[in-house]
């Protein structure tokens, strides 16, 4: 078996065993109100929580992407994303961490004065197209995620007549060009939530297998998303075991990295379902 791996920093990160990415949300207005960390003691005491917790990767926002989320200035984004990463230049040197940003000036600033590890797009070059030049000079991961419109608009773009298809061809054009300016890390996130109704992130859900043609990283974050919450009638706070029945599937469905709130539940689902990979055939028959 072929197994994926990264370039971060210069070493080659396996992703034979698939990694957690914790979230780190710098805004007062993220959908999930236990993610939302303002303070340098709330910044600090969650991004501890993340490593101690087993988190690969931590991914900080400072522009919430929820369903109809406010428009944030770049400055304002910056000023967010900065509080954060000088705690963790300072206090967590080691640490591999992405920005979560459409904004290319952005992501230049956070890679090159702070050390920035990874590029995570939610609108995959889309929303400033300056972005992929941007990504190939830096020569670092770019994690590229499927949606139509903005945060702002994006409910209002659920209409497909084919919607695995549609995506499918939106990653294969958009790895051709990344390709052509000669980035090699590249990680396609499907994009649940985005432009996509209830339904149509479980259909999204069932045909994930079908991302692994392009032998790509794929990375999937559907924590406590409206996906669940909303199917399952509850909220937010409540989707804790929605979200590990769906990880866990998408561990079996060709995840390798997961983006969630949770991350202990997360390592412990990675961890048993590697268990299981790893026994001997003849005995879980």
């Amino acid at each position: 078996m072929n197994y994926k791996a990264l370039n971060i920093k210069g070493t080659l990160t396996s992703l034979a065993t698939p990694i957690v990415m914790g979230i780190l949300n710098i805004t007062p207005d993220s959908f999930y109100a236990g993610s939302r960390k303002q303070s340098e003691t709330d910044i600090e005491n969650r991004i501890q929580t993340i490593l101690s917790e087993g988190g690969n990767i931590i991914d900080i926002g400072g522009y919430s992407s929820r369903p109809d989320a406010n428009e944030v200035t770049a400055e304002e984004e910056m000023k967010r994303l900065i509080s954060a990463l000088k705690i963790l230049n300072k206090h967590y040197p080691d640490a591999i961490v992405s920005v979560d940003t459409f904004r290319a000036d952005i992501a230049r600033r956070c890679v090159e004065e702070y050390g920035v590890a990874i590029i995570n797009d939610i609108s995959g070059g889309e929303l400033d197209t300056t972005m992929f030049e941007t990504v190939a000079s830096l020569h670092v991961p770019y994690i590229m995620m499927h949606m139509k419109g903005s945060p702002k608009t994006m409910q209002q773009y659920t209409g497909y007549s084919d919607m695995i298809g549609e995506i499918m061809k939106y990653f294969a054009e958009k790895v051709q060009s990344l390709r052509q300016l000669g980035v090699n890390d590249i990680i396609l996130d499907p994009g649940f939530g985005f432009s996509k109704t209830v339904d149509q992130n479980y259909e999204l859900m069932a045909h994930l297998k079908e991302f692994c043609l392009f032998d790509l990283p794929l990375l999937v974050g559907i924590s406590r998303k409206s996906m669940i919450y909303k199917y399952l009638e509850g909220t937010p706070a409540e989707s804790l075991n929605g979200t590990t029945v769906l990880n866990t599937f998408a561990l079996l469905n060709g995840a390798d990295i997961l983006r969630v709130h949770d991350v202990k539940a997360a390592v412990e689902a990675v961890k048993i379902i590697n268990k299981l990979r790893n026994m001997p055939i003849d005995m879980i028959q």
